[in-house]
């Protein structure tokens, strides 16, 4: 159970959270004020809210976890995690965030919708697999609360999910993006702050790096290697071309979600994405690389006798919790540290309710079935719909996975199938068309469920089930595309579609708000 001063300032972290939610509240107007916070964000809280977005669960606990099961050949996630948001950034992010305030877009399903022509079909498609794979990462984050929340309170796994899910649902339905991305501004820096100051302890417990791959080294000589040389045992798959599958599905994909992209278009100056790229890089990557290292520190500890994980079927995402109680007793820094992993787990479950909600209101509800639904009507659907995603993705995340960090893989890879080629495809290559980015996100999507069950439940794959159903999403855009009717030459031009990330000298439009594109979707184009 919880001493007196850790739940003090467990229930001083719930009580900001809400605070800033109702005060974010105050400044939700309109539904674009909810979708992308009146696209008002700064530099730091644009740049943060990238971070924070992609990490997660998998960031504390997951991550750890990895480090603990496989060693070194798992490095590579230190890089390529934190690769994804200078790929959003920069590779998608400054496009988007041009053509959003010009054509008034508040999802990544606008931007589809206009450049392929398809306002009904293809944002319908993107938007249900928008939300579907965002359900799916949603029930690997809140494994990842009750992981600490059972293991703070000592109360029953359902307990845990309820109080998380009626604290991070509250803030979110009330204050829309303006919360989401303020509250994780906090809980970044929290985070941030907390691991540089709680992982080096642990690692220094464990007797220094030295040390540590001198142990981990006895465990199992690969350990210490870049990579295994084969997958010879069931933790050893990170072999080089598992890990060239890896590099693309967590640097790509994670780019690409649904949940991470879209804060592209919530930043309120263009000039944000010369900086933001480095910057987030930086503190991800320190970030995660402490992490990996507790979890080697654990690791060593535990083959030495000092410590002993629980007996849980994922008692390896344990690690960093089990690493700070041995290495840091002190009953204060308990309390920090408590704050410390919720901020981690919370930053990224609000934005994947937020997209959730939204996706469902703005580009269903609004877009496909009641085109007349008043801004009121849109922000009352989009926060039922955030309530009712929580309350199924509680209900899913009973029985946790036997390792966290699978759940969230199997989402990333989900997302890496269905949005990376028509993404891609959609902003650089002018032949792309509406059949063949329905065809693409189809394929992909499905053929992320059939490889996913496969590699899971059948048999193993010498890569991630993600890159062959990448291929086959790429095969099924570059090969309808060819045999389509290509996309106008005014929608290219006004989407600025081609090889180039910005084009200069292109003259500079006022945003329209809302829905203002849509009118010109009325008009039949001519191909």
């Amino acid at each position: 159970m919880a001493d007196i001063v850790t739940l003090a300032l467990v229930g001083l972290y719930f009580v900001v959270l809400i605070g800033i939610g109702s005060w974010a509240s105050k400044k939700i107007h309109t539904t674009e004020d909810y979708i992308v916070a009146g696209r008002s964000l700064g530099f730091w809280v644009f740049t943060i809210l990238i971070v924070c977005s992609i990490c997660s669960g998998m960031t504390l606990l997951g991550v750890s976890g990895f480090g603990y099961t496989s060693g070194w050949p798992g490095i590579w996630e230190q890089i390529f995690v934190p690769l994804a948001a200078s790929f959003c950034i920069i590779v998608f992010g400054v496009k988007l965030n041009a053509v959003g305030k010009e054509r008034g877009y508040l999802t990544i399903q606008d931007y589809l919708a206009e450049r392929f022509e398809s306002p009904r079909a293809l944002r319908g498609l993107s938007a249900v697999s928008g939300i579907v794979v965002s359900l799916i990462y949603l029930v690997g984050q809140y494994a990842a609360i009750t992981i600490v929340l059972v293991w703070l309170f000592g109360i029953p796994h359902w307990q845990a999910l309820l109080i998380s899910g009626v604290i991070i649902t509250a803030y979110t339905v009330v204050g829309g993006l303006y919360a989401v991305s303020w509250t994780t501004l906090f809980q970044g820096g929290i985070l941030i702050l907390g691991v540089l100051l709680m992982a080096p302890p642990v690692i220094m417990s464990a007797g220094g790096l030295d040390h540590i791959n001198t142990v981990l080294a006895g465990v199992d000589p690969n350990f210490v290697e870049p990579w295994y040389p084969a997958a010879y045992a069931p933790y050893a798959y990170a072999t080089p071309e598992f890990l060239v599958s890896f590099g693309i599905l967590l640097m790509v994909g994670l780019a690409c979600a649904p949940h991470v992209i879209n804060n592209v278009l919530a930043a309120k100056e263009a000039r944000y994405f010369k900086w933001a790229p480095l910057v987030a890089f930086a503190i991800y990557a320190v970030v995660m690389f402490l992490v990996k290292f507790t979890g080697f520190a654990v690791r060593s500890l535990a083959t030495e006798g000092a410590i002993t994980l629980p007996a849980a079927v994922n008692a390896q995402d344990y690690s960093f919790i089990v690493g700070v109680e041995y290495a840091m007793p002190s009953v204060l820094l308990w309390a920090f540290f408590a704050v410390i992993v919720l901020a981690a787990v919370m930053s990224t479950t609000d934005r994947l309710m937020l997209t959730v909600g939204t996706s469902f209101a703005w580009d269903i509800y609004k877009n496909i079935f009641r085109p007349s639904a008043s801004d009121d009507e849109v922000l009352l659907v989009s926060k039922v719909a955030v309530v009712l995603g929580a309350g199924g993705t509680l209900l899913l995340a009973i029985n946790p996975p036997e390792m966290l960090a699978w759940l969230i893989w199997m989402g990333i890879g989900v997302m890496l199938a269905t949005f990376a080629v028509p993404l891609l495809a959609g902003l650089y290559w002018r032949g792309a068309t509406k059949e063949g980015a329905i065809a693409s996100m189809a394929v992909g999507l499905i053929a992320a469920g059939v490889f996913g069950y496969w590699s899971k439940f059948v048999g193993s794959l010498p890569v991630h089930f993600s890159f062959y159903a990448l291929l086959l999403s790429a095969l099924a855009m570059i090969a309808v595309s060819l045999l389509t009717a290509r996309i106008s030459t005014d929608t290219l031009d006004t989407t600025r579609t081609g090889w180039f990330i910005q084009s200069p000298g292109q003259p500079s439009r006022a945003g329209s708000k809302g829905d203002a594109w849509l009118v010109e979707q009325d008009t039949p184009r001519q191909h």
